[in-house]
């Protein structure tokens, strides 16, 4: 009975983190994106409250400001790409990331994500990634 409880009481926690709609300026519907662990091949992303850290095949993301999709799941974010290289890494190199643009959709268990830098037409990928996956991805330090 406890574990059946347990059970439900997350499943309610999901659904109310993804499904509870916040009206923007404009009135539009907005919903939070969901928090905790999301992972596919070559990608794992972490959901917090108010950010997102994105670690995929030697590179490594942030995500910063509110984590919300339109009524249709559709988001695109701003943030940091900072790509990595093999071997070590030198006193004076500099780790500031680029601006970047993920875009993407998700229906709160699946997520399709497109990374892209500012400013360029050219994507760096798309990823497909579901909620609780633990990712796989393949570093470069």
């Amino acid at each position: 009975m406890t574990k059946a409880l347990f059970c439900v009481s997350t499943a309610l926690v999901l659904i109310a983190t993804f499904s509870s709609p916040q009206s923007s300026a404009r009135g539009r519907k907005h919903y939070r994106l969901a928090q905790g662990a999301w992972g596919g091949p070559h990608i794992r992303l972490a959901v917090g409250d108010s950010s997102a850290t994105i670690e995929y095949d030697c590179a490594h993301g942030q995500i910063d400001g509110p984590l919300v999709t339109d009524s249709r799941g559709r988001f695109s974010l701003k943030g940091t790409h900072s790509p990595e290289h093999p071997g070590p890494v030198r006193d004076n190199e500099q780790s500031a990331g680029q601006p970047a643009r993920y875009t993407g959709w998700t229906d709160g268990k699946k997520m399709t994500l497109t990374v892209a830098l500012a400013g360029r037409k050219e994507t760096l990928g798309t990823f497909n990634l579901t909620l609780g996956g633990g990712g796989r991805v393949f570093t470069c330090r």
